[in-house]
């Protein structure tokens, strides 16, 4: 069975996931934006085995740890969409643009498509690209916990900003309905900063996207 736990991390209170299946004790970290040793004392405490670095998209408190975090485990990097090289080749301007941390650039080991899957053990979580906030952002999806972890698309009550580079509100709204609504409402998500909630939730109660 697959497990999580969400760790926030960076000054900006990002909800880095340690996601685990029980059977070898395999884990990946979805969005490494920075705090490393709070990152490896909770991989200790949860006595799993860091195998892959999962990102949704490449802003600096979501990936600001990458390069440091993969060379520290010799972690192969997946993700996100190639369409955010861009926000990688920029990561130490972004850090210093937010006052992060030093930030190094780095090559993905796989880049991810929509439609793609990545897999822990005996088990698939399923990869959906949905750009807006950033060109290159993808989600995963675990049917089997029916759990999201959608990155800065969508907030519990709010949306992803699309006032950065290459930032499209109108394919954000795309993504949304199009890519995260067929994964059913009883879908819980976690975002990238924030509460968990559930898609139903959001298209009953969300101003952003209420009704859609």
């Amino acid at each position: 069975m697959l497990h999580y736990q969400t760790v926030p991390v960076t000054p900006f209170q990002q909800n880095c996931s340690i996601v685990w299946e029980d059977d070898t004790m395999q884990a990946a970290v979805i969005d490494p934006g920075g705090d490393l040793d709070r990152l490896v004392d909770a991989v200790k405490r949860l006595q799993v085995r860091l195998v892959a670095i999962w990102l949704t998209h490449a802003h600096i408190d979501h990936a600001g740890g990458t390069a440091e975090l993969a060379r520290r485990f010799e972690l192969p990097v997946i993700g996100p969409h190639r369409a955010d090289q861009f926000w990688i080749d920029a990561l130490a301007e972004q850090g210093r643009m937010f006052g992060f941390p030093h930030a190094e650039p780095f090559t993905p080991t796989r880049w991810l498509e929509d439609g793609d899957t990545v897999t822990l053990g005996r088990h698939t979580l399923q990869v959906r690209h949905c750009p807006g906030h950033t060109p290159g952002h993808v989600v995963f999806h675990a049917p089997e916990l029916q759990r999201a972890f959608v990155g800065d698309v969508l907030f519990a009550g709010s949306i992803g900003r699309t006032d950065f580079p290459q930032g499209n509100h109108a394919q954000l709204i795309a993504s949304i309905t199009e890519r995260l609504w067929p994964m059913g409402d009883d879908t819980v998500f976690i975002p990238g900063h924030g509460p968990e909630s559930s898609f139903g939730r959001e298209r009953r109660s969300n101003p952003y996207v209420k009704g859609t």
